[in-house]
């Protein structure tokens, strides 16, 4: 069950999706969003540092899941099987946010700073899933080519969810993979 916090942060994030998608988020203020979610500016910046983290939230989080499911596994796989197993971890949550994953990523698209700024925490997380690979005993350079090949393939399989049927992630991410694998075979 949800702790209080969870719920005003899940209020805030959900004001927040609906003003910037209403009016646009260059056009919005943090105390617009604490008003919307029946809160004080105050503890808008008790969950949030800035306005944009509204938007990014989720990400310390996942970066745990990922790493946790890298360094957790069993021993013996390679840096792919590590990879999907991770994002596999990830599921859950992907899942419980659904919701909020579609107008965050319009919202994200239609804005310049907002588009650099997730690709600087796309790269963030990905120098994290190859320092995971790395204490799993994989050599430096293939481990930043595999974190980077499998955050693309993640990117894929979350965009193609979002996009279109909402079954099972796994099979969309299954997909992903294969497609990154049937890539790099080439003759």
């Amino acid at each position: 069950m949800p702790r209080d916090g969870d719920k005003v942060r899940r209020r805030l994030q959900e004001a927040a999706l609906e003003l910037f998608r209403e009016r646009g988020y260059d056009q919005i203020t943090s105390a617009e969003i604490a008003a919307a979610a029946g809160v004080t500016e105050r503890t808008f910046f008790r969950h949030f540092p800035d306005k944009r983290e509204v938007l990014f939230g989720g990400e310390a989080l996942l970066s745990e899941i990922l790493t946790m499911a890298v360094r957790d596994a069993p021993p013996g796989l390679g840096p792919w099987a590590l990879l999907l197993r991770a994002f596999r971890a990830a599921k859950s949550l992907l899942v419980e946010n659904r919701r909020f994953s579609e107008p965050r990523r319009q919202v994200i698209a239609s804005n310049q700073p907002l588009r650099e700024r997730e690709l600087g925490k796309v790269m963030s997380l990905t120098a994290k899933l190859a320092s995971a690979l790395r204490e799993r005993g994989v050599p430096d350079r293939a481990a930043s080519l595999a974190a980077q090949m499998g955050m693309a393939a993640f990117g894929q399989a979350v965009a193609s969810w979002l996009d279109g049927d909402p079954g099972d992630f796994e099979v969309h991410l299954a997909e992903a993979f294969r497609e990154v694998h049937d890539l790099s075979s080439f003759e």
